[in-house]
């Protein structure tokens, strides 16, 4: 591997949320922000561009849909022309897009759970009503993996559900939906007239045995009804660059997500561009080594919790660097996050993916080992003094 990705980088004091948001002594794992430094050539595209000095309104965009259009032919033979994508400052804003731009004021939103906490907003948002379809947990052994219910899932469909908002993969149960599993969503929202936005940020972190495939691309009738949301964001560990972008294929889907859009009145930065374009053309190399290395935090955080958390369980991440574990029958006073911050000293994320995930937690191993080593040790003390 030719990328240190065991390099501790002091990340506080320099206006980062993750590690402003609590005491000094507390192990931030919480938000979707690694702490890798990100491909030297999306640094080095960003020191050029700040190095003529000149920051005017930038019109990189045609540049940047080019590569991207290239990039999803080759990744997944996905045609798509440059005309269909929709720039976005990110994918939580493509969520409230599409929540208040598709439908009308009075249809409902579906969502599956847990979920994501943004997914939950976008109906407040949009102040729509939101139907839920619960995925499934599945127990085996030390691991939980959740499946889908389509019972349940075309259950929930009522005549105004009009929106379907679709996790892919999955944030935080680490699911690599499976085609079949795609192909069956997309056959009951086509049957229920329902549009599917798809958000597939993590779909470029993807671990060795799986594959993500774009809902798009299941057939032309799906890609007709579908909103796709992506970004590079979690990929080369760019969030504070703000730049997503949406793929609609439907001129009548694509008008309306657009119209929404300009509403808002949102301008994108073009260091946002300059990145995404380096990244996108140079900075595979790096991600084959940082999926490695996710890999390896991965194995060693489902192992740990395994030999160490009794009354834990986990899921077998499929995708994503984001933990999720089942603490509902560890006896853990109060909620689980709440305990891991104020006794551990280690900060994970929960109590916003929904009704019924009070008891679990999502735990964000996109760092370097070291840290991830140090945070389970801490959590594992402060479990042993419950008795």
């Amino acid at each position: 591997m030719s990328h240190n990705f065991d390099e501790i980088i002091e990340r506080r004091g320099t206006d980062s949320i993750k590690w402003s948001q609590f005491a000094p002594d507390i192990i931030p794992m919480w938000v979707a922000d690694m702490d890798f430094r990100s491909p030297e050539p999306v640094i080095r595209a960003l020191h050029e561009r700040i190095d003529h000095g000149v920051f005017g309104y930038g019109d990189a965009g045609k540049e940047l849909k080019d590569v991207i259009c290239e990039r999803l032919l080759n990744r997944y033979q996905w045609k798509v022309e440059p005309e269909e994508i929709v720039f976005l400052p990110n994918l939580v804003n493509g969520l409230f897009v599409a929540g208040k731009g598709i439908g009308e004021p009075t249809d409902r939103i579906l969502v599956q759970t847990p979920v994501y906490g943004p997914f939950l907003m976008s109906a407040d948002q949009a102040k729509r009503p939101m139907d839920v379809a619960e995925l499934t947990k599945v127990t085996d052994g030390r691991k939980i993996r959740y499946e889908i219910d389509f019972d349940a899932f075309e259950a929930a469909i009522t005549p105004q559900t009009s929106l379907f908002l679709l996790c892919s993969p999955h944030n935080p149960v680490g699911r690599v939906w499976e085609r079949w599993e795609l192909e069956k969503m997309a056959e009951i929202c086509l049957r229920h007239n329902i549009v599917i936005c798809s958000d597939e940020i993590h779909s470029d972190l993807i671990y060795s045995g799986y594959k993500h495939i774009p809902t798009a691309t299941i057939s032309p009738e799906v890609a007709d009804n579908t909103i796709t949301l992506l970004a590079a964001s979690k990929t080369f560990n760019l969030p504070g660059l703000s730049l997503g972008f949406a793929i609609v294929k439907n001129p009548e889907l694509r008008k309306r997500v657009t119209d929404t859009y300009s509403s808002m009145g949102v301008h994108i930065s073009s260091l946002g561009f300059v990145a995404t374009i380096a990244a996108y053309r140079e900075g595979q190399p790096w991600l084959d080594d940082l999926l490695k290395y996710l890999e390896g935090n991965r194995d060693y955080l489902e192992n740990y919790v395994a030999q160490n958390f009794p009354r834990i369980l986990t899921t077998h991440q499929e995708g994503t660097y984001l933990g999720w574990l089942d603490c509902c029958a560890a006896d853990i006073p109060g909620l689980p996050h709440e305990f891991f911050t104020q006794e551990a000293r280690v900060a994970v994320t929960g109590g916003w993916f929904g009704q019924g995930c009070q008891g679990f937690v999502r735990m964000n191993y996109g760092c370097p080992r070291p840290v991830l080593v140090e945070a389970l040790d801490r959590m594992h003390e402060a479990l042993s003094r419950l008795g």
